[in-house]
């Protein structure tokens, strides 16, 4: 089962807001597809047209063999035709039923005999068993979207659309939800959409990532192939903690895969960059988890200035001048707190051209 997605939806500007336009195009395969991005970037509008609660302008949007929309053909199916389970940010349950009578509700399409065992089950599967007579407000948040993602799924949806489903959620409750949903992927042989702009869902659930920003994709891949070479500066910050550096390439060799670069004025060593030549100007990528720092000079180290250094739960956070950010590891906490000279090497594999896999 695939979904494809052709479509633009324009808004024009008001007195009291700006215009924004739409346009996106992707498929997306059984598994997870992470829509991830900035706030106001088109994700949920995205999900929104999918399921039918938004028409687009033009496109068109298959699930499978199926049509859920095509402008040119005058096809726009009612949300309720479309199969396509939806899971709000607010969850969305029904507030005067219990867990049992939300999901025998969004069962009713299913025969009544057919429609108990299957609440059974849902309730067995996402562990809502004894809390089935509970209403959603006494429901922790974890469990009312175990209950909003049940009820999604008890109607044998083509596909699965959730809306920042870990919304907040706590550290434990989300490590909690993102079990779940990759058992449901495990399970169902149905595409799953997900819309977030938490880099941690991204790298934790995605088979699919499309990047967004501004109404389109700028970005498609895997979290970790987007992570390691990201399209542009944007990107690369959305999935920081990372340093955007402006680099001269000082020289080229293909044949030892090495060139040298100058940036901030200190000579470095970094893979060989195709597609450049000696005297470019480039933007270049290191992110601050894969540069060691020192406290004496050596090989492909630059000398800089400490402005500032927080220790966090699980690394040291030192940023420099120069600007630049380095996550050093938790235990060399007393080894850096009384440090005079300071020296950040950059391994060669961690500089990396912007915009090139």
């Amino acid at each position: 089962m695939s979904l494809s997605v052709r479509l633009t939806r324009n808004f024009r500007p008001a007195a009291d807001s700006a215009g924004f336009a739409l346009h996106v195009e992707f498929t997306a395969e059984r598994g997870i597809t992470v829509l991830f991005g900035p706030s106001g970037a088109g994700k949920s509008l995205t999900l929104n047209c999918i399921a039918g609660f938004e028409k687009p302008d033009s496109g068109r949007i298959m699930l499978g063999d199926r049509i859920l929309f095509d402008a040119e053909a005058r096809v726009n199916l009612r949300p309720r035709d479309r199969h396509c389970g939806y899971v709000f940010q607010s969850h969305a349950l029904f507030p005067h039923m219990t867990v049992r009578e939300n999901l025998m509700f969004a069962a009713e399409r299913h025969p009544r005999l057919e429609r108990h065992r299957l609440v059974t089950e849902m309730l067995e599967r996402f562990a809502l068993t004894e809390m089935a007579g509970r209403k959603p407000a006494n429901l922790s948040g974890g469990q009312n979207q175990r209950c909003s993602i049940a009820r999604a799924l008890i109607t044998s949806p083509r596909a699965l659309l959730l809306d920042e489903p870990a919304a907040g959620l706590d550290v434990s409750l989300r490590s909690e939800l993102s079990d779940v949903l990759k058992q449901v992927r495990d399970d169902l042989e149905i595409p799953l959409l997900l819309v977030t702009h938490d880099v941690d869902d991204a790298m934790t659930l995605a088979d699919q990532v499309l990047v967004y920003t501004d109404g389109g994709i700028v970005q498609r891949g895997s979290a970790d192939s987007i992570r390691t070479h990201p399209a542009n500066a944007d990107v690369a910050r959305m999935f920081g903690p990372t340093n955007v550096l402006d680099a001269e390439i000082l020289a080229l060799d293909p044949g030892r895969n090495s060139s040298r670069v100058r940036i901030n004025g200190t000579e470095l060593n970094a893979r060989y960059l195709p597609g450049h030549f000696r005297g470019d100007r480039i933007r270049m990528n290191a992110r601050a988890d894969e540069l060691i720092v020192h406290g004496s000079r050596g090989e492909n180290r630059m000398e800089l200035r400490l402005e500032r250094m927080l220790a966090r739960a699980n690394f040291i956070e030192l940023r420099f001048t120069p600007e630049l950010v380095v996550f050093a590891p938790r235990h060399d906490w007393e080894k850096f707190r009384d440090g005079r000279e300071w020296y950040v090497e950059f391994p060669p594999d961690s500089l990396r051209p912007l915009g090139e896999a």
